[in-house]
């Protein structure tokens, strides 16, 4: 029995310790035992409900643990304050540490794929624990695991489970939002988009706008007064992109070629917006005759090899995309006086590479 009540002790001071700085210090290793540890608890829970002397005795270790030398209780208990909350110790120390940014990034990762492992055959009390987690998230304008530090670019971003989840998660508050009408989705997003890590939040709102619409049951969409109310969320998330052309700038600018194509095929609307930022670009270039390139004209600005990649991946998409972005190449040739030779027109040079494969 000492033993037991000495690792509820020690257990309380862990989901303490989660809401600190001090997890900064915690591996994967650490995420993985401290989960271990809670469902071990949750199994006592289960175990020793109904056992008056055991019960009882966890209840006071747990009262005296946090009480004040002077006998009075602390403002906030940091730890486990009672019997009952050892039923879902897991789902507090979950939440703590997802809501945690002194979290590092491998500790972090872990404990999404601790709590998220992807495609199986979890138990019942692992899908109930997801459950209760993603409830809080969507409740908590899914901030918490919308904090991806240190992502790079994947050719399969929206393969990336870890990601994929964020961006479900983030059209699922959109629509709660819309529905409860006690915020805007747009000042949601906009929230999000100056307390968050810049390139992790691009790299969602992607996924988020790649992934198929969740239909509604018929009777459901009629209830709601019209065919909008499937995939309200990116409906949402699209209209505050295009909003907001500053962003769509950085957006178009900071994701990877090939996952921009992906989406402009989707979104008739964002790909013609995103044609006129190209084209925008291409302008903004000039023909450097000693170097024979061509080069911007202010620092940072797009360069001939980003201006050539984009356009390459749009021309490997399927034909309507590939066939309007050729008709536009040709169109802006033509607008700069039709020439064949290289260095005069920046679309006729974009166009012969193209079809060189160069």
């Amino acid at each position: 029995m000492e033993s037991l009540l000495q690792q509820l002790e020690r257990f309380s001071e862990v989901l303490a310790v989660s809401r600190t700085t001090h997890v900064s210090s915690w591996d994967p290793a650490t995420i993985r035992r401290a989960l271990q540890w809670a469902r071990y608890l949750r199994h006592v829970h289960r175990r020793f409900g109904r056992h008056v002397r055991i019960r009882t005795a966890m209840e006071r270790r747990l009262e005296s643990q946090w009480k004040r030398e002077d006998g009075s209780r602390p403002a906030s208990v940091p730890g486990l304050t009672n019997f009952r909350a050892l039923g879902s110790c897991d789902l507090l120390l979950s939440q703590r540490l997802l809501a945690n940014r002194a979290l590092g990034d491998a500790a972090f990762h872990c404990l999404l794929r601790q709590l998220f492992p992807g495609p199986g055959v979890p138990d019942a009390e692992e899908e109930a624990l997801q459950g209760s987690l993603a409830l809080c998230a969507r409740r908590r304008s899914a901030v918490h695991l919308l904090r991806l530090n240190g992502f790079g670019e994947k050719p399969a971003l929206r393969d990336d489970p870890l990601i994929k989840t964020q961006a479900e998660l983030l059209l699922e508050r959109l629509q709660e939002v819309g529905e409860a009408q006690a915020q805007s989705p747009g000042g949601l997003l906009s929230g999000l988009w100056e307390r968050l890590p810049r390139n992790s939040f691009l790299e969602v709102i992607a996924a988020a706008l790649l992934l198929p619409p969740s239909p509604r049951p018929p009777k459901e969409i009629l209830e709601l007064g019209g065919s909008k109310a499937p995939g309200e969320g990116g409906h949402e998330l699209l209209h505050w992109l295009l909003g907001r052309s500053d962003i769509m700038v950085v957006f178009c600018r900071s994701l990877p070629a090939g996952l921009l194509t992906s989406v402009a095929g989707r979104h008739p609307e964002l790909f013609r917006v995103y044609l006129d930022l190209l084209t925008d670009w291409g302008r903004h270039l000039h023909y450097d005759l000693q170097k024979g390139i061509w080069v911007g004209a202010e620092a940072g600005g797009a360069t001939w090899e980003e201006l050539h990649s984009r356009f390459q991946s749009l021309c490997q998409a399927t034909l309507p995309l590939k066939d309007e972005v050729l008709t536009a190449l040709e169109s802006w040739k033509a607008q700069d006086g039709g020439f064949e030779v290289p260095g005069v027109s920046i679309w006729t040079d974009l166009l012969l590479a193209l079809e060189s494969g160069a």
